[in-house]
């Protein structure tokens, strides 16, 4: 099957990790959004039973790539590989867009230093050689900061270009840290705070823009029930408007009365900010009694 009959089957294409951090995550991501999944023997094309959708699994580096010929409209790729690729070949992939930010896949792009190096802020770093992966987000970072620094590029094991004289300093992905601890580094600057996102490209035809939209209005409805919560309560009278101050994220709780009492309301409230055991207790000690906290599987205006 050529890459012009691919597009022109009717099917939206969306590119993801083969494996890695995302490739789960991804996957979750899109069964949450109904997508049912039909996975080949090669797992190198999925495809879904009720969706007109079809899945490339490929390396991240590629997708990109995929997105730019038109093989796929939709990709999940972490934001530090996007802009990376962005910055190195604008003419190529400037008009790729960032349509969604997914929540997950969180990281940051640093610079560390080893231990025993004296670090007094970025200047340090002029006239010093950085081992990265990201040339192009380095590099851009440093003449920002109006530093003249050498940049070795390295596909793998950056952390090791100190010990082994490659380098004085590193730039790398980092999530907790462990790895940079081990090679003897200090974390010193984040240039990037990184998490997946959907990029697209904007030349899809309108059938498959038509699919793209009803699939990333699944994908919003998902993350915004995921970082959602449910709250019913019953609250006093006299100190309704500030349990509703109090309520996170809430726009226009539901008030209704209690049957036999004048002095109580139910309040039910979608609250699209995290609710902590704080905001409980504050709510209790306003006289809120009852209160269930519960999750949203599904929220679509």
């Amino acid at each position: 099957m050529t890459p012009k009959s691919r597009r022109d089957d009717g099917r939206l294409k969306i590119a993801i990790q083969k494996s890695g951090r995302l490739s789960e995550k991804s996957f979750a991501l899109l069964e949450k959004a109904g997508i049912s999944l039909l996975k080949s023997k090669d797992q190198l094309l999925c495809r879904a039973r009720n969706f007109p959708l079809d899945i490339f699994l490929v390396r991240d580096d590629d997708i990109p790539a995929f997105l730019v010929n038109d093989v796929c409209q939709l990709g999940i790729l972490g934001q530090n590989t996007m802009l990376e690729t962005k910055l190195l070949d604008p003419q190529t992939f400037g008009g790729l867009e960032q349509v969604i930010e997914l929540g997950f896949g969180r990281c940051r792009l640093s610079i560390a230093t080893p231990n025993d190096m004296s670090y007094d802020g970025v200047e340090s770093l002029a006239g010093k050689t950085i081992a990265t992966s990201y040339r192009g987000l380095l590099a851009d970072y440093l003449a920002r900061q109006g530093v003249a620094a050498d940049i070795v590029t390295m596909e793998g094991a950056v952390e090791v270009a100190p010990r082994t004289h490659l380098a004085d300093a590193i730039c790398d992905l980092v999530s907790t840290g462990n790895t940079l601890i081990s090679n003897g580094l200090t974390e010193q600057e984040c240039i990037l705070e990184s998490q997946a996102s959907v990029i697209q490209n904007n030349g899809m035809q309108d059938d498959l823009r038509a699919l793209s939209e009803k699939l990333l209005a699944r994908i919003t409805a998902v993350l915004r029930a995921e970082n959602s919560r449910y709250i019913m309560l019953n609250s006093p009278v006299d100190s309704l408007d500030e349990i509703k101050a109090i309520l996170p994220g809430s726009q226009s709780p539901t008030v209704m009365p209690l049957q036999g009492r004048d002095d109580m309301v139910a309040v039910h409230a979608v609250c699209e900010e995290e609710v902590f055991w704080q905001t409980m207790e504050d709510l209790k000690a306003r006289g809120a009694t009852s209160i269930l906290v519960v999750p949203i599987e599904k929220m679509l205006d």
